[in-house]
């Protein structure tokens, strides 16, 4: 039941749809260096087999579970001497860098045109050599209409189900069960029309969860719920609620979700969240990050625990991340501004006849190591973009900058 076109493929309408940027630079005969990024199920590797079909050019697949350093060289050999090539590497977040390293330079030439299918955050995953060499396009969890729409498909459209006669009259426990993920989905569906003899074969939830043997998972780490589940995860420590924290920890760790990626959301969250209202909360997080990548479960488990406790307890503030927003807006909006000649670096004799440097004071050469001086842009001067938040230790952040800044900011 593969689709084989983009107007077969069930859902990433974003992507696939004939207005799409990724669609649009196809059919132009531009196929991009990319990475598929999204959970499993939802047509990472059926969309690489799709843009691979449209190009004409020779398409090799590996799997970076199975596959090395050597495997990758032979490929790029090939496509060498086929002039060009589409290389699928299925699951690349499990390439180590030296792995990731042996695509650089064919990439870069466009000997090899890569498209990489992970399930985890590129950013953290790909490096960056790499990463900066390609698109990355996000893939979402298919809703229930497209996966009801994808059992209507397969019963109306496979010959071995036509013939069983199925008829779909309850589709909750197969929508539950397989949580976004179309392959599971038509597993599920498949396991149950073969556990019955002879046909027709009427699909219910009763009979669902009964071949399927199992009731629907409290967490599952591959499908919908592991957004849902960290999304109230994160949302109980910024709310302060170390209870709930805890459960859906719980629930998390229950599941089997990797070690790594609720660490590395605490220690985000430690400063989208937290920031200078307890400084110390980025340092326990980051030791927190540390500490479970040296003992891993079940140990773990316990450093998450403090660490969320910790993290919920804390005062919280969003003042840091509001500022860098502000100022990423500002820059947009202003473009490349001027640094002021006074603030300017002057390693050379020309640079100084330029006035690069001159009038600038050297703040520690004044009492309370501080200089009134402009740091902004002339056409921006007096733009506050930090607001410190209303607690404790950002209001003695705000006194100080009142004390240095008050008039020219606001403080």
């Amino acid at each position: 039941m593969r689709p084989r076109t983009f107007d077969e493929l069930m859902g990433q309408v974003h992507l696939s749809g004939e207005k799409s940027t990724l669609r649009r630079a196809l059919a132009g005969g531009n196929v991009p260096s990319m990475i598929l990024w999204g959970p499993p199920g939802v047509g990472k590797t059926t969309l690489a087999g799709i843009i691979a079909q449209g190009s004409g050019i020779p398409f090799y697949t590996l799997s970076a579970i199975s596959a090395g350093v050597k495997d990758v060289r032979e490929v790029i050999e090939r496509a060498r001497a086929d002039g060009r090539a589409i290389l699928f590497i299925d699951e690349i977040h499990r390439f180590n860098k030296g792995q990731q390293d042996a695509l650089l330079g064919a990439v870069e030439k466009g000997t090899i045109t890569l498209i990489g299918a992970t399930t985890e955050n590129p950013s953290f995953e790909v490096n960056a050599a790499l990463l900066s060499r390609a698109q990355v396009y996000v893939l979402k969890p298919l809703t229930d209409e497209e996966m009801v729409g994808l059992l209507q498909k397969a019963v109306g459209g496979d010959e071995i189900l036509k013939a069983k006669g199925v008829e779909l009259k309850e589709t909750a426990a197969l929508l539950n069960l397989a949580g976004g993920d179309a392959r599971r989905l038509l597993n599920l569906l498949e396991l149950v029309v073969s556990a019955q003899p002879g046909g027709p074969v009427v699909v219910t939830d009763a009979l669902v969860m009964d071949v399927a043997q199992r009731k629907v998972a409290l967490y599952d780490k591959n499908g919908e719920q592991h957004y849902d589940v960290i999304s109230a995860f994160i949302k109980s420590i910024r709310g302060s609620d170390p209870n709930a924290a805890l459960y859906w920890l719980a629930r998390m760790i229950e599941g089997g979700e990797d070690v790594k990626f609720i660490a590395r959301r605490l220690v985000i969250l430690s400063s989208e969240d937290i920031g200078n209202a307890n400084p110390n909360a980025l340092l326990l997080a980051t030791s927190c990050f540390q500490a479970v990548n040296m003992i891993g479960y079940p140990e773990a488990e316990i450093i998450l625990s403090q660490a969320v406790v910790y993290l919920a307890t804390s005062p919280k503030s969003n003042a840091s991340y509001m500022a860098i927003w502000a100022a990423k807006e500002l820059v947009r909006k202003q473009g490349s501004l001027p640094v002021p000649l006074h603030i300017r670096n002057a390693p050379t004799k020309l640079m100084k006849n330029m006035d690069y440097g001159k009038n600038y004071r050297y703040a520690h050469d004044f009492e309370g190591n501080f200089t009134p001086l402009e740091f902004l842009p002339d056409q921006i001067i007096g733009t506050k973009l930090f607001e410190p938040g209303n607690n404790p230790r950002e209001n003695e952040i705000r006194k100080a900058l009142k004390g240095w800044w008050g008039e020219k900011y606001g403080y």
